[in-house]
Formats: structure tokens, sequence, C-alpha cells
């Protein structure tokens, strides 16, 4: 027989049936409200475990990962069609129990996707950990904002050639021709007398002139990079969180009794409710 603390390790496990076959995904776990023995198991059944089927454990097996039942494929697949989010009434036990051809026990209480045993030897997952006592944890969702840093933007630098006409002034000079006539003194009478009476003659002067001259040179003139700077704003975050709500009923003030019929509340907290005997 399967204990408590083996239990513990069977959900997401598959369940095999007589002979080894599959039967299905272990999903959730029912205990016995007075012993707290584990007693049924949900299996995930069908194409892409589309149905759900409540198989005894009273003569199930565990050996390393493998947890056998001695029931058949078709036996479990033609199971009574019971509700799983809630406990299993005692109707509905005897049902299983004749279904499956065994005795009935106790009164068999969801664990949910877990086990644990409070100290009323029940089983539940409140918040407050695997051994709840009588109080009851209220949770809520807290946000938690942070920062990380994602890519924004690329920025590169490109270098390319563009022309310009640029204009200088520059002060140039030439030549032109003059005539100079000096008349025959004492002092030049001889260089005038020099030569034949009468000639033909030609003398040339070489006439000069400066024109602009265009050279240019590649020089640096400064140097670029790309920099980074951080710019800080605000930003807004909005979203949604869920937080429990406790409510009482059947509970009012002193000197005054209840009158009519109590009706049990649940919150978005799983609750231990003590059954009806």
């Amino acid at each position: 027989m399967i204990t408590l603390d083996q239990a513990r390790t069977l959900q997401g496990k598959t369940l095999h049936g007589a002979g080894g076959e599959k039967l299905g995904t272990i999903d959730t776990l029912y205990a016995d409200r007075d012993g707290g023995e584990p007693t049924f198991a949900t299996v995930h059944t069908g194409l892409f475990g589309s149905k759900t089927h409540f198989v005894p454990l009273a003569d199930a097996t565990l050996q390393g990962d493998t947890v056998t039942v001695p029931y058949g494929k078709d036996l479990v697949g033609q199971a009574p069609n019971i509700d799983t989010d809630a406990d299993l009434s005692p109707q509905e036990e005897q049902r299983l129990y004749t279904h499956y051809g065994i005795a009935g026990g106790g009164y068999a209480q969801t664990t949910g996707t877990g086990v644990g045993e409070n100290v009323h030897g029940t089983v539940g997952h409140d918040t407050s950990g695997p051994t709840t006592d009588d109080a009851m944890t209220r949770s809520e969702e807290r946000l938690q904002v942070g920062t990380q840093k994602v890519e924004a933007g690329r920025a590169r630098l490109r270098k390319y050639i563009t022309s310009e006409t640029e204009t200088r002034t520059v002060p140039v000079s030439h030549e032109e021709v003059t005539i100079e006539r000096e008349p025959i003194t004492e002092g030049n009478v001889g260089q005038a007398l020099d030569g034949p009476n009468l000639s033909e003659e030609e003398h040339e002067v070489v006439l000069t002139e400066e024109r602009p001259v265009v050279a240019k040179e590649t020089v640096p003139v400064e140097r670029v990079r790309l920099g980074t700077e951080t710019v800080t704003e605000q930003a807004t975050v909005t979203e949604e969180v869920r937080k429990e709500q406790i409510e009482t009923d059947g509970v009012y003030p002193e000197g005054q009794r209840a009158t009519g019929t109590a009706t049990e509340t649940t919150t978005e907290s799983d609750l231990t409710v003590e059954p009806r005997r």
C-alpha cells in the first residue's frame, strides 16, 4: 500500500495498470479524512490527457518511479464521472469502491496538487505551509518593478566627401613697355656716335607677368567620436495584482445566536472544511 510519505512524490508520475499498461498521469491525490492515508488518485487519460478518472490506491505499489495498480485500462476508463474540484462525498466514494469491487473506507478529501497533512489529520496546501494549523493565511500579489537594459537603437559615424567652391584674392603683377628719352650730352655723345651714321636696328625687351598658381594639400582639422550619456526619465508601469480576501459567515456579535442555515464560504484561499458525517 502507498504510504503518505510516498504519496508526496506521486504527482506527475505515470500510473501503470494490470499487465504493465499505462493508465495515465497522476494529478490530484485524495487522503482519508480520518487516518490521513492516501485513498484515491486522479489520472489524466485519453488523447492528450483530455479525461480524468479516479483510481483507488489501496492496492497500489511503488517501485522506483513505477506506480502500479491492479486495474485494467477499460475498468479505469469506465469509472463513475465525479467532479475533481471538491472533496469526495461519502456517496461518491462508495460509488467508486463499488465500481472497483473493493470495500469502502473513510471520507476522502482532496489534497490539491500537493500533499500535506495538518494537525486535524487532513491534507491541504494553504500558503502557511504543509503543516497548516487552524489559522488561514491571506496572501496578495505585490509588484516588483525593476529595470533592464535592452537595445533601443544604433548610431554610426560615416565619413564621405563633398565639394564646394572657394574664392580667394591674390595680388599679381606684370611688366609694361615704357619709352625713355634722354638728350645727347657730352657724357653720352660717344655712345651715340658709335656705329654707322645711318642704319636699321631692332631692340627687344622681354616682358614678364605673374599668374595665380593653385595648389591643394590635405590637412587634419578635427577628430570625431561617438559617445553616450544617460538621461533619466520617469516611466509609469500599470499591472493588475491579485489579493485574497477573507470573509466570515456564521459569526455573530456576543449575545446573539445564529438563526437559519449556515453556509460555507470559500475565497481564493484553499479552506479546510470539516465534513458533515
